[in-house]
């Protein structure tokens, strides 16, 4: 009988713990991780199955160097944008030079997270503003749509080559009116069971993920549509899931000259985005740990930043510590890191058996598993859930995905942001303390009072959370707001986080001086301006 406070060993003294435990549910992880695999890579101009070694890699080899023990390592969704402008934009129309080219800037990415890592400075993720980080995931998740809904409905991938999203968006109406019905029927059903699988009541469908159960279907499908007919030749109805071997395929050579400077921009957004990413997943996923471990964030970006060289070399993809595949991981009683690596060895299996099985599978299938999972990025939900918060959120959060839409996603983060300060300005925060914030530190017994001045906003939190990182652990710590102008949602939720962090080692935190603030919405981490203040130099 196993104690309250039990805990999974670490190391390989964990694998001899649960390997049963993390056998099953990498098996179950895996049978999300392929179909989602082929088709984050072919969205992101990649041969499908580079997406499924690149889960190999995240799986086999990453694990060994990560101490987050419940994150799934792998392709998402959220750099498929960066992926795909990259073979675009470096190979200039051509996806297979563009491809070779793009597989460089990820091993450069590799090398500047494994940096970045050493130097702990994945806690920069705490920078940036949360409604801009949700507005840019918002954004991707809409680009994505704009054109897997395309291919849905048997679109030719040639008509849709150059165009972006904006276009692409006005493209729907046209493509839903001409579409060819038999790949048409298959999107249809694929959507279906994408989003109405969860609704089914059966016991016996509990445990095959939904986008699996597309595959078994699409496939079944297409050979009674007879989608391999040359009937169906311009549709390009089937992926060409492309060569799985281990061999070198980034091309260094071709980085010079006019396109070295894209080359840099990508190798910045695969560095950005990427720790990004996994910084939030690790974050998420310790809060849903039944035995509440800490991972540390700058070690797992080295370890994917050593994933992604290997996996650029090989001709994968960027990974990331991926969400969706790491929730699924946890529900299945996954217990330790192990989970990963046999996730990665069930996808090597799988891929050395079932290649003709792959080469059967619909575009459209793998269409309607990326819209299922743009519009999670972009549900509506997710614009009411920001309204909620505050209207200033929404503003920021709808500037952040128009730039993103009309341009890039770093023109879409540098517009956010800039919304934010500036809406700081109008509630009465002056430049000088934008980035400098005013802390006194007292200490009384075993009870610390931290004490902030002039304003508490994104832009100078990683002063106040270092502040607090420095304290010993256990101790009671008073954090009086009641002199600063102006706190913003960013700095409530990211203080409200660290404060349960804090509480779980033993310690106890308590965040005072709120009597005299207007809060801007009824969300209890909005953000909030100090009404018997005026500003302080």
């Amino acid at each position: 009988m196993r104690s309250a406070s039990w805990k999974p060993a670490a190391g390989f003294k964990g694998f001899l713990e649960n390997w049963k435990d993390d056998l099953l549910s990498g098996f179950l992880v895996s049978l999300i991780a392929l179909p989602l695999s082929l088709g984050i890579a072919g969205a992101s101009n990649f041969p499908p199955l580079m997406g499924v070694l690149t889960s190999i890699v995240g799986g086999i080899l990453v694990s060994f160097f990560t101490n987050s023990e419940l994150t799934i390592k792998g392709p998402a969704a959220g750099l498929i944008v960066v992926s795909a402008g990259a073979v675009d934009e470096l190979g200039r129309g051509d996806a297979v030079a563009g491809w070779h080219l793009a597989l460089t800037a990820i091993v450069v990415a590799g090398v500047f997270q494994i940096i970045l890592g050493i130097f702990k400075l994945p806690r920069f993720v705490d920078f940036f503003p949360l409604s801009v980080i949700h507005g840019v995931l918002a954004a991707i998740g809409i680009i994505i749509m704009s054109k897997q809904i395309h291919l849905a409905v048997g679109v030719a991938p040639v008509e849709l080559s150059g165009k972006g999203p904006l276009e692409l968006i006005e493209m729907v109406p046209h493509s839903l009116m001409n579409m060819e019905y038999h790949i048409g029927i298959i999107g249809l059903v694929g959507l279906m069971i994408m989003f109405g699988w969860r609704y089914l009541s059966f016991s016996i469908f509990k445990r095959i993920p939904p986008a699996m159960a597309v595959l078994i279907v699409s496939i079944c499908l297409g050979r009674l549509f007879h989608l391999f007919e040359p009937t169906f030749r311009e549709f390009r109805p089937l992926i060409n899931p492309g060569e799985f071997s281990l061999k070198y395929n980034a091309d260094f050579s071709g980085v010079t000259g006019n396109l070295f400077p894209v080359f840099i921009k990508y190798v910045i957004m695969f560095v950005l985005f990427g720790s990004l990413e996994s910084s939030l997943t690790i974050r998420a996923i310790d809060l849903l740990d039944p035995y509440k471990r800490k991972s540390d964030p700058s070690r797992d970006v080295v370890a994917i930043g050593a994933g992604n060289i290997v996996s650029g070399l090989l001709g994968g993809l960027p990974m990331i510590s991926e969400i969706l595949r790491s929730a699924a991981n946890v529900k299945n009683g996954g217990k330790t890191r192990w989970a990963n690596l046999f996730h990665g060895v069930f996808l090597l299996v799988f891929v050395v058996l079932l290649v003709p099985v792959i080469k059967m599978v619909p575009v459209a299938a793998l269409a309607t598993m990326l819209i299922y999972i743009g519009f999670r990025l972009a549900s509506p939900s997710e614009f009411q859930d920001i309204y909620h918060i505050g209207k200033e959120q929404l503003i920021i959060f709808l500037v952040t995905i128009i730039a993103t839409l009309g341009s890039d996603l770093l023109i879409g983060i540098l517009c956010g942001t800039l919304t934010n300060v500036i809406i700081q300005f109008c509630y009465g925060v002056k430049f000088s303390n934008i980035f400098t914030p005013k802390i006194e530190i007292e200490a009384l017994g075993n009870t610390f009072y931290i004490k902030v001045l002039r304003a508490a906003v994104f832009t100078n939190y990683l002063t106040l959370k270092r502040t607090l990182e420095r304290l010993p652990k256990g101790e009671n710590i008073i954090v009086d707001l009641s002199e600063a102008t102006y706190v913003d949602h960013t700095v409530m939720e990211n203080i409200t986080r660290f404060k349960c962090n804090y509480e779980q080692i033993g310690g106890k935190i308590e965040l005072i001086g709120f009597e005299n603030y207007q809060a801007l919405s009824d969300h209890p981490l909005a953000a909030r301006k100090n009404q018997c203040l005026t500003v302080i130099g």
